[in-house]
C-alpha cells in the first residue's frame, strides 16, 4: 500500500488566505484544509490560480496532472484548523465511513491482539474487555457483514460509527502509541 494520497476532501477554503496572515491582501496565498480520503491526514493545499474550492469537494492531488490543486503545503494537526474545517471534519469522516464501510468493517473482522495484555479493538473508544470479548465470541461465528451486523450481533454496542469517528480524531492529535486509521 502507498502512502501518497490521492484524491482529499475539501473541509474549508479561505480564498484570501489564513486571516492572522500579517502580510499584505495581494501576497497572501488562498488555502483549502482536507482530509486524505485513503490516509486520512489532514492536508493544507493551494489551489491554482482562480479556482474556488467548496466544502465537501473532492479534489485531485495525486501525481499526475492536477486541475484544480497547484501544490500540497503539508500536513497540519487539528488545532491548526479553522473552526469550520474542525466542525466539517467529523460529518466528512462519517460520510466516508458510511460511503466505504467494508474497510472499516474490515478492521473490527481481522484486529488482532497488540500484545499479551491487550487487543486492537480496546483501542477504540468504549470498547473495553467485555465488548472486545463478545466481538471476538460472535466473529467466530463469522465475519460481520455491515455495521447493523455487528449492531445486532454484539449486544449493546455504542454505535460502532461514531466509536471509529472518534478514534480518528484521537489519531489526527498525534498523540497515540498505534494508529489503526490514519495513515502515513
Amino acid at each position: 500500500m502507498t502512502n501518497k494520497e490521492e484524491h482529499a476532501i475539501v473541509l474549508d477554503f479561505l480564498s484570501h488566505g489564513y486571516p492572522f496572515d500579517k502580510r499584505p491582501s495581494h501576497k497572501k496565498t488562498p488555502i483549502a484544509q482536507a482530509l486524505g480520503k485513503t490516509t486520512l491526514v489532514l492536508l493544507e493545499l493551494v489551489p491554482k490560480k482562480d479556482i474556488f474550492l467548496q466544502p465537501y469537494e473532492e479534489v485531485y492531488i495525486g501525481e499526475g496532472k492536477r486541475d484544480k490543486i497547484h501544490h500540497i503545503l503539508g500536513r497540519i494537526v487539528p488545532s491548526k484548523l479553522t473552526e469550520t474545517a474542525r466542525k466539517e471534519l467529523e460529518f466528512v469522516l462519517d460520510d466516508l465511513i458510511m460511503k466505504h464501510p467494508a474497510e472499516f468493517i474490515g478492521f473490527i473482522n481481522n484486529a488482532g491482539p497488540i500484545n499479551m495484555r491487550r487487543h486492537q479493538l480496546e483501542l477504540l473508544p468504549g470498547i473495553g474487555k467485555k465488548h472486545m470479548l463478545e466481538i471476538l465470541e460472535r466473529r467466530e461465528e463469522g465475519p460481520f457483514k455491515d455495521f447493523n451486523d455487528l449492531k445486532e450481533r454484539v449486544k449493546q454496542l455504542p454505535d460502532p460509527e461514531k466509536i471509529i469517528v472518534r478514534r480518528i480524531l484521537l489519531e489526527l492529535e498525534g498523540n497515540e502509541k498505534y494508529y489503526l486509521f490514519v495513515k502515513g
